[in-house]
């Protein structure tokens, strides 16, 4: 059976509250000769990702460094996601740096993030330079993943406790938000996501916003206003890996001029907009490279079958033959609107070939949740508008397309 990632921020208070903030001929890896200094290289179950890697995955580079100076490393196999905002990386790899602990009052700030497939991260939020591509370094807190700082929270259940458990090294998350949380965790100490620890115990807390997590997109001088994902598409059947770019700033340089592209706002609160297929409505969907595939409940619809408990392909669908499908996207207000084709393929077969990245991979995902993961970047340039602030597209958050 192959990984099923769904890397989306499970915000349950903020939810309940209805507040938020936040290798070979076909898929042979090529190279720009030149790469402009606000463009990071992606590579999909390639280059930058770590060997064995569940399919459809999306690596970047990020280089940490202690606090003004030139103490830095730089780490691959950091999985790119769009349905969070922050960095977030293994402890154990960040040896040798010395980054400052934030505090909460007399402890040590530490955070809880849960993900819509059941893994959690958890650790202390440490000040860090991050640097993205060639772009000035930007002082920001992290999130230090690390299972055994303290005592972990009962409600943050078992977070991952290697790169090899979780699958990756690290999450740059570059969503819609500048913090990962917002002003609920900072009014409200029950948010289920920051911790006050001193000693091995942890209280929950508040945490100022200005002490959250940040999306380091937002905080550079110039391209901080959303990035723009850009993937070749790839045909039925799948390819061994490939090559893509993440570019920072939109409209903000001569290679980030938006084109051919509607703008679709999401929902202040939760980056949310709408998707309308097989006469249901999903109003919580989201555009989130960092989940595998596409996620969303068919339904009644008989030509997409989940695969069998026991098939390789467990958790996935399994038609007999791939399907052929479109849906309507829109606004979280309902508007504008426009049709996205999309395939859903046989996970089992997908699974057995020699191939990981898939552009007909998809999952049952029950309720009114349509997750557009990565195979809906797969031959589109896809834009993410940072909220509050502003491009031609308009002023975020927004998702084009």
């Amino acid at each position: 059976m192959q990984s099923n990632k769904r890397l989306i921020l499970v915000l349950i208070f903020l939810l309940a509250t209805g507040c938020g903030g936040g290798s070979d001929k076909s898929g042979s890896e090529t190279s720009s000769p030149v790469t402009p200094n606000n463009v990071l290289t992606v590579t999909v179950n390639g280059s930058l990702c770590s060997a064995g890697s569940y399919p459809n995955k999306p690596c970047v580079s990020v280089t940490v460094c202690s606090p003004g100076t030139s103490s830095c490393t730089t780490l691959d196999d950091i999985l790119l996601d769009t349905g969070s905002s922050g960095l977030r990386i293994f402890g154990s790899l960040l040896t040798g740096l010395s980054l400052p602990q934030v505090t909460s009052g007399l402890g040590s700030l530490a955070q809880c993030i849960q993900y819509a497939d059941g893994s959690a991260d958890w650790g202390p939020v440490k000040t860090a330079d991050v640097q993205l591509a060639n772009e000035p370094a930007v002082t920001i807190p992290i999130q230090v993943i690390d299972a055994g700082f303290g005592t972990v929270p009962v409600s943050c259940g078992n977070p991952d406790t290697s790169p090899i458990a979780a699958g990756y090294n690290g999450i740059l998350g570059v969503g819609l938000f500048t913090e990962d949380c917002g002003s609920v965790c900072q009014k409200y100490a029950g948010n289920e996501m920051y911790y006050s620890c001193s000693g091995s115990t942890c209280t929950a807390t508040t945490a100022p916003v200005s002490d959250q997590v940040q999306n380091p997109v937002s905080h550079l001088p110039v391209d901080n206003n959303g990035v723009i994902v850009q993937l070749p598409s790839v045909p039925l059947g799948g390819v061994i890996s490939m090559n893509g770019t993440l570019t920072l700033g939109i409209g903000t340089q001569a290679n980030n001029m938006p084109s051919g592209v509607t703008m679709y706002p999401a929902d202040p609160l939760l980056g949310e907009f709408i998707t309308l297929f097989n006469s249901n409505i999903y109003t919580h969907s989201i555009v989130d490279i960092g989940s595998n595939g596409l996620f969303f409940d068919a339904g009644s619809l008989s030509a997409l079958p989940a695969c069998p408990p026991d098939s390789y392909g467990q958790g996935w669908f399994c038609p007999s033959s791939t399907q052929s499908l479109s849906a309507t996207t829109a606004g979280y207000e309902g508007s504008p609107n426009g049709v996205v084709s999309f395939h859903i393929g046989n996970a089992s077969n997908l699974f057995s070939s020699p191939n990981h990245v898939f552009i007909e991979l998809g999952a049952p995902e029950p309720g009114t949740s349509f997750y557009w993961g990565l195979p809906f970047f797969l031959g589109r340039s896809v834009y993410v508008g940072i909220e509050g602030k502003t491009s031609s597209l308009g002023t975020g958050p927004y998702w084009a397309y």
